[in-house]
């Protein structure tokens, strides 16, 4: 599995011009299922993403999870977006291929295996829709923008 995630302090998407989903400081993560992904490597990524030190500490250090950058006990604040183009090879010419992407009937319960463990941990979720259109809008906190593979 494949994710790129954005520390940000506000995100939402947008389908067909109602919110959906929507968070103030947090991670946005656009999250991508290859063939041989796993129920284990879902978890795996949860929990990842969850431990991943991207906030600052009061040294403006990025000590800190997001689990421990969460205020006044709030639980911390994730978008999840399934997002195939995430296997998107555009090595050969200029039209990218989604061959490694998996198929929507496999990545769908993989993306939704990810939204399951990170609520388990305490994290408040929010998503988008799956295979719908999207209009995704975020303010990139730092920015930081880091690539996670499992």
């Amino acid at each position: 599995m494949r994710a790129l995630v954005q520390r940000v302090s506000q995100a939402s998407v947008t389908v067909d011009g109602d919110v959906i989903g929507s968070i103030d400081a947090g991670l946005l993560v656009l999250v991508g299922a290859t063939h041989d992904d796993t129920e284990a490597e879902a978890v795996k990524l949860a929990q990842k993403l969850i431990k991943l030190r991207i906030f600052d500490d009061a040294d403006g250090k990025m000590n800190l999870s997001i689990a421990d950058a969460a205020t006044g006990g709030a639980a911390p604040q994730l978008l999840v977006v399934s997002q195939f183009t995430l296997y998107g090879d555009a090595r050969k010419g200029n039209r990218p291929s989604y061959i490694e992407a998996a198929r929507p009937e496999q990545a769908e319960p993989l993306v939704q295996r990810v939204v399951d463990e990170l609520k388990a941990l305490g994290a408040s979720v929010e998503t988008g829709r799956f295979q719908a259109d999207m209009q995704v809008a975020l303010i990139n906190d730092g920015p930081v923008t880091i690539w996670l593979e499992i």
